[in-house]
């Protein structure tokens, strides 16, 4: 009888541990499921690690890549193709934010009851936020110099324009690309930059916040042929100016540095890294669930010259362009930021809100918007701040441009960087318009 019950007993326990095995299984399926079936080394829908499933297009149902004759094509237009490339991806998964490799479980038509299979092995239509010809747009604007377009929708997260630059045809891909263009790098959301003068807009938050007479302050910018401040043993220079004497308004509106570099030296080196980290410019954020480079601010030793310099955008700091955007949305969407995204929401999620989180407080973003005056030139409600970021001494700076408009119906905030190519009121502004006029009419 003992030898029945000892039996017995073992045999529940192998079923137990069965049963947990398999629940541990199921449970690993549930969670991973869609990364085994979009891994590589499945051969139902992968080819020489190349995905053989599914269809891309833009948001207007421009195809962008699709499955033909078994194997991988692109768009038919060529300008479509080099301006979409690092959205999209390109036929041997170079590309770390491309569609094909993001996405490869949508495309390949996951899900939990077959797997990856499907009656004609077709897969599924992945739609993305991008407008196509809007990306070819920009990408004509910048004319083949390096740098980064981007203008999404600031109250859904939704990306219209993402254009990487230099970047290539998939259909005849560089045999042997340069370290230094670097057309796979997506440098929308793998590259960081100084920031120059946009960062005036994240000391301008923090003396909103922590400077109780702020908008009373007086800053004086002297000199002969431009502005100039003594700090310790050094000179804070203003290459604008000199702009003589006035407030943090005026300041933002002629990008003064004397204006910002002092309010950093009252504000110190740990507030300011405080709002660098707290608006997500100096950490990483996420696009599509992919995560962005880190962006940096150093602290500088205080009173010193460089955390002048950094409250200016100089110094040390890097910023993801990725990152300026999903901050400059949120001054425009009353201080709340939402994820940005590039694959349409389908389904049940179609339906959900997007979901936003507090970047700044009301008053705050309606402070940095007052400061940053609506440009009358055209018919653009515009918000944006210029920067020059000086890069070192005999190379050409970076030209940034950023903000928003407030356009009815058009709710969308913009970045646009030029490497090397100068100022940004003459380089990237101008790019912006051009990209910005177009969407608003498409």
């Amino acid at each position: 009888m003992k030898k029945v019950k000892s039996r017995a007993v073992s045999v529940l326990l192998l079923v137990l541990i069965a049963i947990l095995g398999m629940g541990f299984y199921v449970g690993r399926y549930i969670v991973l499921g869609s990364q085994w079936a979009s891994s590589p080394v499945n051969a139902a829908v992968f080819r020489r690690g190349v995905l053989t499933t599914g269809e891309i297009t833009d948001r207007n149902g421009v195809i962008l890549a699709r499955i033909t004759d078994g194997r991988r094509s692109f768009a038919s237009d060529p300008d479509v193709r080099r301006s979409t490339l690092h959205a999209v991806g390109d036929a041997n998964s170079n590309i770390g934010t491309g569609a094909m490799l993001v996405f490869a479980s949508d495309l390949s038509g996951f899900n939990l009851i077959t797997g990856s299979y499907s009656v004609r092995n077709t897969g599924r239509t992945v739609k993305l936020t991008i407008d196509s010809e809007l990306n070819t747009i920009a990408l004509n604007a910048l004319r083949g110099r390096r740098g980064v377009v981007m203008v999404s929708n600031y109250e859904t997260g939704e990306i219209l324009c993402m254009v990487s630059s230099p970047t290539f045809d998939p259909v005849n891909p560089p045999s042997n690309p340069s370290e230094e263009e670097a057309p796979f790098l997506n440098r929308a959301i793998f590259a960081d930059y100084p920031p120059g003068s946009t960062f005036k807009l994240v000391t301008a938050a923090a003396a909103i916040d922590k400077i109780s007479n702020v908008y009373s302050l007086e800053f004086t910018c002297a000199g002969g042929n431009r502005g100039e401040t003594a700090v310790g043993n050094d000179l804070l220079i203003c290459s604008h100016g000199p702009h003589g004497t006035l407030g943090i308004e005026r300041g933002m509106v002629v990008s003064c540095n004397i204006v910002f570099g002092e309010l950093a030296l009252e504000l110190g080196a740990d507030v300011l890294a405080e709002y660098a980290n707290k608006f997500g410019l100096s950490t990483s954020t996420r696009v599509s669930g992919i995560q962005t480079v880190s962006g940096n601010f150093d602290k500088g030793d205080p009173g010193s010259i460089f955390l002048a310099w950094s409250g200016i955008g100089q110094f040390n700091n890097q910023v993801c362009p990725a990152s300026m955007l999903r901050f400059v949305g949120a001054i425009a969407n009353d201080g709340r930021t939402v994820d940005l995204y590039y694959k349409q929401r389908t389904g049940l999620q179609s339906f959900i809100p997007s979901r936003t989180r507090r970047l700044l407080t009301a008053n705050t973003a309606s402070g940095l918007e007052e400061l940053i005056e609506v440009e009358g030139a055209s018919n653009l409600l515009l918000h944006a701040k210029t920067g020059t970021a000086q890069i070192g001494p005999g190379i050409s700076p970076h030209a940034w441009y950023t903000g928003y408009i407030n356009n009815p119906g058009h709710p969308y905030a913009f970045v646009v960087i030029v490497e090397n190519s100068g100022s940004g009121a003459d380089i990237a502004a101008p790019i912006a318009r051009t990209v910005l006029q177009a969407a608003i009419t498409r």
